[in-house]
């Protein structure tokens, strides 16, 4: 059995392999999760219910098996590539607490679950045009000054935290927004959880694509991407990693 994908929030879940045949694990509030990672190796293709292997040792994906999205560093200096290209877009700021900020686009149907795939706390619907090259010039304007990516450790380290809401009010001020929205994922820490790479534990909410697990009384952050192309076995994994300070509280 091998892990093949994930579907980061809202749904999220696992997606397994095993021999051509593929299972979707959904990773709800209090959902135990118990597999021993094993070695990792591309994860090959899945096609709707269906799943081709790959023995090549390059993961999550290697050369063959990688997929580049055509619109990932565009800065609107294009021939329109994609059919989507020729949909409406909106353009968005995202904020990630506590006072991280971001700007991005995605097409206006999209809005809300593109907001909630990345993990966003706030939400801002600034611009709305009618063809995604429009859009990403819109977005490379901004991104000078706000930036158009947030790593995924830097939202782990905001997870125990809430949003700096004066801060995030501010910069609306300067964009006037035709919209906004507050997220909730259900992940209420009290401190940041340890980085880890597991499937073992208790779901305590998925934010983005980061997995909140507990187990043994310490609470991880699991990038869900860094468990692609894991090989994985039922039952628990040996418990030995680091515990946080309040375990022994």
């Amino acid at each position: 059995m091998q892990v093949v994908g994930y579907e980061a929030a809202p749904g999220a879940a696992l997606v397994l392999a095993s021999d051509g045949a593929i299972e979707r694990v959904p990773l709800t509030a209090e959902t135990t999760l118990s597999y021993s990672l094993g070695e990792r190796h591309c994860a090959g293709v899945v096609e709707e219910t269906e799943h081709t292997p790959c023995p090549v040792e390059t993961a999550p994906y290697c050369d063959r098996h990688t997929h580049r999205w055509a619109c990932a560093r565009c800065t609107g200096d294009c021939a329109l590539p994609l059919p989507a290209c020729r949909e409406e877009h909106a353009v968005y700021l995202a904020a990630f607490a506590p006072d991280v900020w971001k700007v991005g686009v995605t097409r206006s149907w999209r809005l809300e679950t593109r907001l909630q795939e990345q993990g966003a706390d706030r939400g801002a619907h600034i611009r709305t045009v009618d063809t995604g090259r429009r859009a990403r010039r819109i977005e490379a304007g901004i991104a000078e000054a706000l930036g158009d990516r947030v790593r995924v450790p830097t939202k782990v380290a905001g997870l125990h935290h809430g949003v700096d809401d004066a801060a995030w009010e501010a910069l609306l001020e300067e964009y006037d927004p035709i919209e906004t929205y507050a997220f909730e994922y259900g992940v209420a820490l009290s401190r940041q959880p340890i980085a880890t790479t597991a499937a073992t534990g208790t779901v305590r909410g998925v934010k983005g694509r980061v997995l909140v697990l507990e187990r043994g009384g310490t609470t991880y952050a699991v990038d869900l991407r860094d468990l692609v192309g894991h090989e994985v076995t039922a039952g628990a994994d040996a418990d030995d990693r680091q515990a946080s300070l309040g375990t022994f509280e």
